[in-house]
């Protein structure tokens, strides 16, 4: 599809380049400008739900397709503006990659270089479709597998026994009541209760560093990794005292909403695991295993026996500084289902949070 239309002495050229394969819905502009009118300033208005577009594609798209541009359009016909993208695109809606174009030559584009744009709009559709398709897969994996797993699964870390032992801080977490408020809340308030409260919980193991790996049920299990053992547990602390203010807000927000409220159970502890894939040929979980995975868990399952929001193995307080053990408090010696020995979890000091 060709148009050609005329504003403040600019003749725009509008393209849509249909690549045959379904893929997200991009209008893309030359010059951040539409037909809609002006910007009240003899300046260019720029379209709603638009963004400029991530850096690695406009780098691929001006360096390349400016060039080309360069090598068969005139210099007046060229244009400096930076590409923008649509924001609210849905996923195969559309089929197609909409261009618009503009010169500040009075003449407008000339015959030639229609011809030139008819040509160079497919390739530019193509690169469009194959940066767009890169970063849904991006998405896609990182929202999945989360961040560090997505990004060594697209790296090619897809064989199955290969893992890496790692150090690492690990966080497990789960609602507390859960259990009593799935049979006593409505139906319809389960899911939104679980969104809510994972989205306090991940949003706070992110913002302190962390990685979610997995979800199960109410539960989370996340990693902090540093090349310091000690710098590792104070991001999981951090992510604890975020999740602490954040719950409160929420719970704040769903009691004045006369909605179902709770609270978060949490295990901290630190050591080796291995850390890849885990699975069948079939079915594969990039995950971490080991006996420390198997002790957090069972440390934040102590957390109903001795009424406490948050409990750390001795290995993690081990792992702080002296002035950070001083936040800790001992609540005693524990055999753990499932591990050989028993061993002394701590908390945090009620007067100090």
């Amino acid at each position: 599809m060709i148009r050609s239309t005329s504003r403040n002495k600019l003749r725009r050229l509008a393209v849509a380049a249909f690549v045959g394969v379904p893929l997200a819905a991009f209008s893309l502009t030359a010059c951040a400008s539409s037909d809609g009118g002006d910007s009240g300033d003899g300046g260019e208005a720029t379209p709603s739900g638009v963004q400029a577009i991530r850096p690695e594609v406009q780098e691929l798209l001006t360096e390349e397709m400016r060039g080309m541009l360069a090598d068969q359009l005139p210099e007046e016909y060229q244009n400096d503006d930076p590409f923008v993208v649509a924001t609210d695109a849905t996923i195969g809606e559309m089929d197609c990659v909409y261009s618009g174009w503009s010169t500040r030559n009075p003449g407008g584009f000339s015959d030639e270089c229609i011809a030139a744009l008819r040509q160079l709009v497919p390739v530019l559709g193509l690169a469009i479709k194959s940066a767009a398709l890169t970063n849904v897969a991006h998405t896609l994996v990182e929202t999945y597998l989360g961040h560090d797993a997505g990004r060594r699964v697209l790296a090619g870390r897809t064989q199955r026994g290969v893992a890496d032992r790692i150090e690492a801080a690990l966080w497990f977490s789960d609602l507390r009541g859960y259990t009593t408020i799935t049979d006593t809340a409505p139906p319809g308030e389960i899911i939104p209760l679980l969104n809510d409260y994972a989205e306090a919980v991940i949003t706070a193991i992110h913002e302190a560093g962390g990685d979610v790996l997995k979800l199960i049920g109410d539960g989370t299990l996340a990693l902090f990794r540093a090349d310091d053992p000690a710098e590792a547990c104070r991001h999981a602390l951090l992510a604890e005292e975020i999740l602490r203010a954040r719950i409160k807000e929420l719970n704040e927000k769903r009691r004045a909403e006369e909605r179902p409220i709770t609270s978060v159970y949490i295990g901290l502890h630190v050591g080796a695991v291995f850390y890849g894939n885990i699975g069948s040929v079939d079915r594969l979980d990039f995950t971490v295993v080991g006996p420390a995975v198997n002790e957090t868990s069972r440390i934040a399952s102590m957390c109903r026996s001795v009424d406490r929001p948050v409990l750390v193995s001795s290995a993690f307080a081990a792992s702080l500084s002296a002035r950070e053990r001083a936040g800790l408090v001992s609540v005693g010696r524990f055999a753990l289902r499932g591990v050989g020995r028993a061993q002394e979890l701590f908390t945090l000091d009620p007067e100090l949070i």
